[in-house]
């Protein structure tokens, strides 16, 4: 016993106590990494900084970015997540161009970058980020006009660009892109007010964006998805042509004039595989997906839905491969009223025993049904849709007081 009560941190491996470290925040961590010089070189061991979440982090400046980016971060980063200082009392700037390059240059490997209330305007545009991003998601953040616009390199940068390209490509297999192109393969934009119909003509230029999230994008419109969207040119294919998932949903801000958006989709695109519609973007985006030929999963969110608008659209709907329900509300089927005298005489209300045997049996089935509309719903999609695999997830029925 007076061997265990001897016993303290310096007796475990060094691979046990990075385990442990892994446990605590970024404050926490730097807190711990003055504790002695051993705890100090475990703090900064790269696998502690994998994914770095500093949105909980309410006093984090640039000062504090910069110490971070010098002392700790480095090659092992792959996922940053920070909060800016838009809604904030102190303002100032977060973000500047010099630590935006340090990045780039001392975490080459950053593949994921989440923004909360950051204010970009300052920014001259997305360019300026690091050329390792896969996923960039901006919540809540203020843009300029010309944030997502794509300028050609000059021809030292384009050189360089190749060679780093050709070194990825001899790794990874992966095919060369333009020497000034944007690697962002997925973009996704939650309450971003400032994001316009502009901002989505400029994103026509990413080569390699296959997937884009639009929620709570009041300020665009259905002629500007229409003129993004992917269809035959001059040319060739021209807008969006890479994209393979669409996202379009509005949950919030009430008093803003709805602009239905999804309306866009009824021209067509070509190559679109997945949509995903939420909130009031249902409804208009379920009369405009019979018109996008390569659908082939379609997920409806936050919502309100009854079975003759589910079924009336699944009717054009026949290559879906997978329909899928989150969150919605189904509502309740209508029997409809019965007829005077459709009763009839008495005598062929007891026309046989064996009959009023079967109704009676079926009277749960029905009762079923009328109560909750999805297994009724779920054998309408089997025969319209019999390739097509249903998810319901969190759904309800609506109860009907009346």
């Amino acid at each position: 016993m007076d061997e265990f009560k001897a016993c303290n941190l310096d007796y475990f491996p060094e691979n046990i106590l990075i385990d442990v470290l892994s446990y605590l925040s970024v404050r926490e961590l730097v807190r711990a990494g003055r504790v002695c010089h051993r705890w100090k070189r475990l703090v900064k061991d790269q696998r502690l900084w994998r994914h770095v979440d500093l949105t909980a982090w309410k006093g984090v400046t640039s000062r504090i970015l910069w110490l971070l980016l010098r002392q700790y971060l480095g090659c092992g980063l792959r996922c940053l997540r920070l909060r800016g200082l838009l809604l904030s009392a102190r303002g100032g700037t977060f973000l500047s161009e010099s630590w935006l390059k340090a990045l780039s240059t001392k975490c080459p490997r950053l593949s994921k970058l989440y923004l909360l209330h950051a204010d970009l305007r300052s920014l001259p545009s997305c360019q300026i980020l690091p050329p390792s991003l896969q996923v960039l998601e901006l919540r809540g953040c203020e843009l300029p006009r010309e944030f997502f616009n794509q300028t050609p390199a000059s021809p030292t940068q384009a050189t360089s660009s190749v060679g780093v390209q050709q070194q990825r490509k001899d790794k990874k297999g992966k095919g060369l892109r333009s020497p000034s192109g944007i690697g962002i393969e997925r973009l996704v934009l939650n309450n971003v007010p400032s994001f316009t119909d502009q901002h989505l003509q400029s994103l026509a230029s990413w080569q390699r964006l296959s997937r884009l999230e639009l929620k709570d994008a009041f300020r665009v419109t259905a002629n500007g998805l229409r003129s993004c969207a992917a269809k035959d040119g001059a040319h060739g294919v021209e807008g969006l042509s890479g994209l393979k998932f669409l996202e379009i949903g509005i949950t919030g801000r009430q008093g803003y004039q709805l602009q239905m958006a999804s309306l866009g989709l009824g021209a067509g695109w070509l190559g679109l595989e997945e949509l995903s519609l939420g909130g009031k973007e249902v409804g208009p985006g379920l009369l405009c997906a019979s018109r996008l030929k390569d659908l082939k999963g379609l997920c409806l969110w936050a919502c309100t839905l009854s079975e003759m608008q589910i079924v009336r659209s699944c009717r054009m709907l026949r290559g879906l491969r997978r329909l899928e329900f989150l969150d919605v509300v189904f509502q309740p089927r209508l029997c409809p009223p019965a007829a005077d005298g459709e009763d009839g005489d008495g005598g062929e209300e007891q026309n046989s025993e064996e009959a009023a045997g079967e109704d009676n049996s079926n009277n749960e089935n029905k009762a079923l049904d009328m109560n909750d509309p999805i297994p009724s719903l779920r054998r309408s999609l089997a025969v319209l849709l019999p390739s097509c695999s249903l998810v319901f997830t969190n759904c309800t029925v609506q109860n009907n007081t009346d």
